[in-house]
């Protein structure tokens, strides 16, 4: 190989021949806009009563569609709705639960004192 086709291949082709390129590159500033999805994971999971956890987690997922396809507005909403979902799904799930344990506790001493009278009322006869 000669030394002028060594230069030509590791310089590339003459500059004259080269046009000057310029690249554009556009980046969309992504706005930081929460669509709730862990959230709504946690009520589906956790706190489904009524089923207000699972709603809330279909919106979060067309939230996040929304989202993906740039429609920022549809978006907000659908987020928007998603929060109060999961506001009133964390509310709901934890009175229920609350009140679960409650009827749990409240009902077993109930119990417990209905089966010691008929006890007792046994060992009187």
């Amino acid at each position: 190989m000669h030394k002028e086709e060594h230069e030509v291949s590791v310089l590339g082709a003459p500059h004259s021949t080269i046009l000057p390129r310029s690249t554009m590159i556009n980046i969309q500033s992504e706005t930081s806009m929460p669509d709730h999805i862990v959230w709504s994971l946690f009520n589906t999971i956790f706190l489904n009563w009524c089923c207000l956890g699972f709603i809330a987690f279909a919106y979060s997922v067309k939230s996040r569609d929304r989202k993906m396809v740039g429609d920022v507005t549809g978006a907000q909403a659908y987020a928007s709705t998603t929060k109060c979902l999961n506001i009133l799904a964390l509310i709901v799930g934890i009175l229920m639960t609350i009140g679960f344990i409650l009827l749990l506790v409240f009902g077993s001493v109930a119990i417990y004192h209905i089966m010691l009278q008929i006890i007792q009322e046994k060992q009187r006869y």
